[in-house]
């Protein structure tokens, strides 16, 4: 959360503030010359807020979003979901995994970079997806997979026999609609 502020020293006239913000979908009016710039996720989701002159301007492009799950054993787990929401178009992801297994110790990486489309209500991905593997003796069966399931874009992460691995992943993505 973001905040303006304008103060006033003793002795001086009020300053000159605005009494209210326009935006695309309502006007924001200050409070004791106090008005806060709220992003989604705290400006972790990829939000960036700019300001020139008299705008604040809010991107939302290229999209970063990390995520972190631990696996035990050979189970599938889903270390980020994505939802597409409501807006038909094409979505292409380029995503980092990384896993560690202390106990051996043992490690794995992939790079995912893949495309899916949705139709604002189911996600379809597209073929060619490539995957880079790199893993060490212990996590050779393990994998790292981009696939869909319902309206969602999920980075799939399958885990090893006998091990218990933390894993954590980041992906950008950019969407055209």
């Amino acid at each position: 959360m973001s905040q303006f502020y304008q103060g006033v020293t003793a002795g001086s006239l009020p300053p000159s503030v605005p009494t209210s913000f326009v935006t695309d979908s309502g006007t924001a009016i200050p409070v004791a010359n106090i008005l806060n710039v709220v992003t989604p996720g705290g400006g972790t989701q990829g939000v960036a807020t700019s300001a020139s002159g008299n705008t604040i301007t809010i991107t939302v492009s290229p999209t970063d979003i990390t995520g972190t799950i631990t696996t035990v054993g050979a189970v599938t787990g889903n270390v980020i979901t994505i939802a597409l929401g409501s807006t038909p178009g094409t979505y292409t992801f380029d995503c980092k995994i990384v896993g560690f297994n202390s106990s051996t110790p043992s490690g794995a990486g992939y790079t995912i970079v893949g495309a899916v489309r949705t139709d604002g209500a189911t996600a379809t991905l597209l073929s060619g997806q490539a995957v880079d593997s790199f893993e060490e003796a212990a996590t050779a069966a393990c994998t790292g997979t981009l696939t869909v399931s319902a309206n969602n874009a999920i980075f799939q992460v399958l885990g090893a026999a006998g091990l218990t691995i933390n894993w954590k992943a980041s992906v950008q993505y950019i969407f055209v609609g």
